[in-house]
């Protein structure tokens, strides 16, 4: 049985996920030809391109949704053959069950691990203040707002500890404040789990805030991948390395 040390424990290492000359989409239809990509352990690799490019079929084959239909997909060298609790997957809609308090959300994948009851309350009890939801805990998530529901799906995807979380635009349906808001939630909340992440954004800025790289997708191959320049700060407009890829990534989205 699982216990609370397990998803607690520090000391859980970031996956390592690579793909080598992958074809990725369905049979008959690919979209994506030969991508070599190799994302570190504890990274945060932001994935910008137009639409219809691949971004989601990247990230629903990280996740083991999908199969390849050529080369390798791997986590940690180890062939990557189905989903897995190793890998969180976020979407853009909250996937919240709404018969559910914030908080038996948060305990669901807890229990499905099989922890006891006492602990996973303890665990998602100590996510939700994380996230800044401590006093709503026990509300429907039609009872919170977009915003509040999204911190809740961030808790419930981080407490039981994944080694990799996959985000395909979970806060492109919010408004500029509270999505700004998100992206600091975010960086605070991943600090000390180690956790890889590869997040899927069409918003140029979101990618270079939160991104240790960026990889940019277009006509079907992975075109160009590029350091973020640091510190992360938002403001800092006038860098020339930043504003220099801040336009090479806007002209790969062709605007």
């Amino acid at each position: 049985m699982t216990s609370l040390s397990d998803v607690r424990s520090p000391s859980r290492a970031g996956a390592r996920l690579e793909l080598r000359a992958a074809t990725l989409g369905r049979p008959g239809a690919p979209v994506l030809d030969e991508v070599d990509l190799d994302v570190a352990p504890g990274e945060i690799l932001t994935v910008v391109g137009p639409s219809g490019c691949g971004k989601s079929t990247l990230l629903r084959t990280l996740a083991g949704l999908l199969a390849p239909l050529a080369g390798e997909v791997s986590q940690d060298a180890h062939r990557l053959d189905g989903p897995s609790a190793d890998r969180a997957l976020i979407f853009q809609e909250d996937a919240l069950l709404p018969w559910r308090t914030l908080r038996s959300n948060v305990e669901l994948p807890l229990a499905i691990k099989g922890l006891p009851r006492s602990e996973r309350r303890a665990l998602a009890g100590s996510w939700l203040d994380r996230v800044g939801l401590a006093e709503r805990s026990g509300q429907l998530p039609h009872r919170v707002s977009g915003g509040q529901r999204q911190r809740a799906q961030l808790a419930r995807a981080l407490a039981p500890a994944p080694r990799a979380v996959l985000m395909d635009e979970p806060f492109g349906a919010l408004d500029a404040q509270t999505r700004a808001g998100m992206q600091n939630l975010l960086v605070e909340v991943l600090r000390g789990t180690g956790a890889t992440v590869v997040f899927v954004t069409h918003d140029v800025d979101e990618a270079l805030f939160l991104g240790d790289r960026v990889a940019l997708l277009r006509a079907g191959r992975l075109a160009a991948l590029r350091s973020v320049p640091r510190p992360r700060d938002r403001t800092a407009h006038d860098d020339p390395a930043r504003s220099a890829l801040r336009r090479e990534v806007l002209s790969s989205l062709g605007t």
